[in-house]
């Protein structure tokens, strides 16, 4: 047994615990052994006042003041000019030894010379059964490995004890090996500091070991200890990946330290990867700064080395064995499953339950309704225009630069165009025909969504199915199919998507992920529901902060990607002084059929109902429509009685979602931000309208799900039948109006154009979007002129930017003249100006039908002056328009300038970096889908209490 011991105590408060009680408690350990220790050094770290008491009283031979950040390697540096005795132990003030747990350290260590580290089995503060640490080693790369860590102590490994190295906490170490290896090295952070000194122990020859019968009670806030807690989980990780990284380099041969320190930059992106996907994106911060610090620390791995080759005696195939094998690693990922316990959620039944079938057969509906688009290669009408003719011109659109209309415009991609863009990649050879495609299977899709989404509102069948068919015969949903309106249609089918994955979002990172990519996509729909959104989420995150406790990170982040990829459209907007171009619906302008502003029109909105045709009964008999209104009240009805079942707070959530719904479509009738040249056009309130209809059609399942008991449960499917029967009355003409004539009215969706520009044109410009076509129109409001590049103007082209602006540009002031002087005969150098801006077409558009002799004389005018050009060549009539060509050598396209493309970059590459982390975050995982299933699929406080 070592004559004498000298023992080594480091305070430093840490956590919210006074560290007076730990170190009273641990003194008072020490005084109990039942072989006391020789001599006591205290390292005080910090001024405190109590600490600074109970060292005084506690009879150490000596007691050293620190700074309060000292770690605890430069701690027991400090101390270690005062040690005087053959052996040093290491303790720190929340480690609280068993009366018997010096004398059987110092016995291992008598019983072998080739011992030098002796460490304690350590166990829980509170609960001396529960095992914290007994052994540590490190796999294939280096990390660290607790070889028994959160077990209960039923004495399973008090056979182990020859390990590769320990918690430094509590070992007992000879006191010419502590000062031939060097001590602790300060450059691990806090962190493998045990490991470090078994693993140079082993190199020098010598024998590390545990020693189970000596217990160390630690309670985890000491300076030796890692920062425990949620709120301290980056300091722990960047300590952990310093000293990890930082070993790595110790360890490696000479040869090999150059290109592991060259590998560190790639492996800390390939981690970020791996961090986003395994959902622990707080650990991505602290890897970046952990490698950065590491590499810049030269000095400190040269010394670890030397240190290193200063004792080693033996190759490192001798600590081989003493590994964590990738099989044994293998076993122990296996270990972590789920505990059986757990409450498992219940089966989706989609399949069982009748989803599929419903889906199917909104497909065959939606076959026999829409069957006649499919032979058409483009749709037409409303704010329907064809889209770009391959997929590198429809990404080219979405990013920021030279926007395909106008002069020179140069600028921010409305996001919409990136939605547009990746649902035309999914037909590469034809671009145009995957929105035939969608608006054929719009009815299923719709369906679909709002089943999954129902699933986090009740567990039955039937009102699934329900609320799925109810969120298909939506009245806004119809008429934006009906008018014509992509981005009313795609944002009904993501709503239910945003809808499945927010309710869940402070649960799991896999759904904020999901929900943060379809903001995204529900915002680039309709920027309208900005404020709403923003609105409801400040509720959720209040309602986690205050209820759940857990998850407020996720929710803050479900909108940081929608913040990123508008920042550009924002900036301009704000730039140019049209904040409120902000809220303009994307694509083409289009008025439409929307209710007017006054009483009637707000009263069909409150209904649900967003054109002045509700449901398409007027046209279709032309007599009073005011009782389709009333058969939206079995709805309502319900949604309104849902607050009073046990299910209330669900229910009244949902009563808010749809308040902030119809607030949005109140607050957006009759208020135009955009404009088609010189026409005003109204917001679309049925974005509003789609989102009130998530809150009703939801509450109403909430009300038929747990407001009718048992005894009546026949009221149930019956409830279900009237609300369905209702909703289907009412929108029956919308559902049908494709079947009918085209020249009904019913429905203004027509087969194509496939360009919006004469075919001739098309053709020139179907490769490129570098050739530009000046286009005029005479109208009585005056001379219309635009600039359109390529072979159509798109609707992945259009630009908010462009479409809300109420004062002219230099570019619009410029393309004025030129129209002007286009139809001005005196004019001569127009061609020519034309041509040095790239413009090879003019195109004098056909007159309106019911067009006044004054227009007409106008238009005859105009075409007489282009026919007089000598550098016009006339193309004919067309069935666009009177079409020119420039008969000039044309200059390119005006390239874009250094800062535009060094701007371009950064906002590209900003997007795709957001939405790509929010991906990662999104892909289920194996951990992921295992929290999943221990909690239920309906969202809130239900009559059995879970959540």
């Amino acid at each position: 047994m070592p004559a004498r011991v000298h023992a080594i105590l480091v305070v430093r408060p840490e956590g919210r615990t006074p560290a007076a009680n730990h170190l009273q408690r641990t003194l008072a350990a020490l005084a109990a052994q039942t072989r006391p220790v020789d001599a006591l050094t205290i390292v005080l770290c910090g001024a405190d006042p109590a600490l600074t008491q109970l060292a005084a009283t506690s009879g150490a031979e000596g007691v050293i003041t620190a700074p309060a950040g000292t770690s605890f390697a430069a701690a027991t540096a400090l101390a270690t000019p005062r040690l005087t005795g053959d052996a040093v132990w290491l303790l720190a003030q929340d480690t609280a030894p068993d009366p018997d747990a010096l004398v059987r350290l110092a016995g291992a260590l008598e019983l072998s010379p080739s011992l030098v580290v002796a460490a304690p089995k350590l166990v829980a503060w509170d609960e001396r059964d529960m095992i914290l640490s007994l052994g540590v080693s490190m796999n294939h790369y280096g990390s660290t490995v607790e070889l028994a860590a959160g077990e209960l102590d039923q004495g399973q490994h008090d056979g182990d004890a020859d390990v590769l190295g320990t918690d430094v906490r509590g070992v007992l170490v000879r006191r010419d090996a502590w000062t031939s290896l060097g001590g602790l090295d300060p450059a691990l952070g806090g962190a493998d500091e045990g490991l470090d000194l078994g693993v140079r122990a082993r190199l020098a020859g010598t024998l590390v070991s545990v020693v189970p019968a000596a217990r160390v009670a630690v309670a985890g806030d000491g300076v030796a200890a890692m920062a425990r807690g949620r709120r301290r989980a980056r300091r722990r990780a960047f300590a952990t990946r310093t000293a990890q990284l930082h070993r790595r380099l110790a360890y490696a041969p000479a040869p090999a330290v150059p290109l592991h320190w060259l590998s560190f930059l790639p492996l800390a992106l390939w981690r970020t990867v791996l961090h986003l996907v395994t959902k622990m994106p707080y650990r991505v911060l602290p890897e970046w700064g952990a490698t950065l610090l590491v590499m810049a620390r030269v000095a400190a791995v040269a010394r670890a080395r030397r240190r290193i080759r200063a004792v080693r005696t033996v190759g490192w195939s001798r600590i081989a064995p003493l590994r964590v094998s990738r099989a044994e690693m293998r076993l122990r990922w296996e270990g972590d499953g789920a505990d059986p316990d757990a409450p498992v959620r219940s089966e989706l039944r989609f399949f069982v339950g009748g989803g599929a079938w419903t889906v199917l057969g909104a497909l065959a509906v939606s076959a026999a309704l829409f069957a006649p688009l499919l032979a058409w290669p483009v749709l037409g009408g409303g704010a329907l225009v064809p889209l770009r003719a391959n997929i590198a011109q429809l990404w080219q659109d979405a990013a920021w630069g030279a926007r395909p209309l106008g002069l020179d415009a140069v600028g921010p991609a409305d996001p919409f165009s990136a939605l547009v863009a990746l649902i035309g990649t999914l037909s590469p050879g034809d671009p145009s025909r995957a929105f035939v495609v969608l608006w054929v299977l719009a009815l299923p899709l719709a369906v679909l969504g709002a089943w999954f989404a129902a699933t986090r509102v009740t567990e039955s069948s039937l009102l699934r199915i329900t609320a799925a068919l109810a969120w298909a015969l939506a009245p806004t949903f119809l008429a934006s199919l009906v008018e014509g309106r992509p981005a009313g249609v795609l944002l009904h089918l993501l709503l239910p998507w945003l809808f499945y994955a927010a309710s869940v979002a402070h649960r799991s990172w896999a759904p904020a992920g999901a929900a943060s990519v379809l903001l995204v996509g529900v915002l680039a729909c309709a920027p309208s529901l900005a404020p709403a959104v923003v609105v409801l989420w400040s509720a959720a995150l209040v309602v986690v902060a205050l209820v759940a406790g857990r998850g407020v990170a996720r929710v803050v982040w479900l909108l940081v990607p929608s913040i990123v990829v508008f920042a550009p459209l924002v900036w301009t907007q704000v730039r140019t002084g049209n904040v409120w171009g902000l809220l303009a619906d994307p694509g083409v302008p289009y008025a439409g059929a929307e209710v007017p502003s006054d009483p009637l029109g707000r009263a069909l909105l409150a209904v649900g109902f967003p054109t002045s045709d509700p449901g398409g009964w007027a046209s279709l008999t032309g007599g009073p429509v005011w009782w389709v209104g009333l058969l939206v009240a079995p709805l309502a009805v319900l949604a309104v009685l849902s607050v009073l079942t046990p299910r209330w707070v669900t229910g009244s959530a949902l009563i808010v979602v749809t308040a902030a719904g119809l607030a949005t479509a109140f607050a957006a009738v009759g208020v135009a931000v955009s404009f088609d040249h010189a026409v005003a056009v109204p917001l679309w309130p049925g974005a509003g309208l789609s989102l009130a209809w998530v809150g009703v059609v939801g509450a109403a399942v909430v009300a038929l799900d747990a407001g009718i008991v048992p005894r009546v449960s026949a009221l149930r499917p019956i409830g279900a039948l009237v609300v369905l029967a209702a909703l289907l009355v009412a929108v029956a003409p919308a559902l049908t109006a494709q079947t009918g004539n085209g020249d009904s009215g019913r429905s203004v969706v027509t087969n194509g154009p496939v360009s919006t520009l004469p075919a001739f044109v098309a053709a020139e410009g179907r490769g490129s979007t570098d050739v530009g076509t000046i286009v005029l129109d005479p109208r009585a409001d005056g001379l219309r002129v635009d600039v359109v590049w390529g072979g159509s103007a798109t609707l992945s082209g259009q630009s908010t930017v462009q479409s809300t602006r109420t004062t002219p540009g230099p570019g619009d002031v410029e393309l004025a003249a030129l129209a002007a002087d286009l139809v001005s005969p005196s004019a001569d150098d127009v061609v020519s100006r034309l041509a040095a801006r790239g413009i090879g077409f003019v195109l004098l558009e056909s007159a309106p039908a019911g067009e006044d002799d004054v227009i007409r004389g106008a238009r005859l005018g105009a075409a007489t002056s282009l026919d007089q050009r000598d550098l016009l060549d006339p193309v004919g009539a067309t069935s666009r328009g009177d079409l020119w060509r420039v008969n000039a050598p044309l200059q390119p396209r005006a390239e874009m300038d250094a800062h535009q493309v060094a701007l371009q970059r950064l906002v590209t590459f900003g997007s795709i970096g957001v939405l790509l982390v929010a991906l990662l975050l999104a892909v289920p995982t194996a951990a992921s889908r295992r929290v999943a299933r221990r909690t239920p699929r309906i969202v809130g406080p239900t009559p059995g209490g879970s959540r």
